[in-house]
């Protein structure tokens, strides 16, 4: 949340820096959609996606 909030960009699987928090919003997206995600986290990563969704880069040759 805090990456999100003080870039307003999510995650790049380009930047070296930011390649393994990219890896794990993947990895536990597939465990969400597989319900294989613990209960308690459900909530939380649901908010993350929900937030995530405001800062999805353009394609900027639109």
């Amino acid at each position: 949340m805090d990456f999100l909030e003080t870039n307003q960009i999510r995650s790049s699987k380009f930047i070296p820096e930011e390649r393994n928090m990219r890896s794990w919003w993947k990895h536990n997206n597939y465990l969400l959609n597989s319900d294989e995600i613990k209960v308690n986290r459900v909530a939380l990563f649901e908010n993350l996606m929900e937030t995530g969704k405001e800062y999805r880069r353009v394609n900027q040759y639109k």
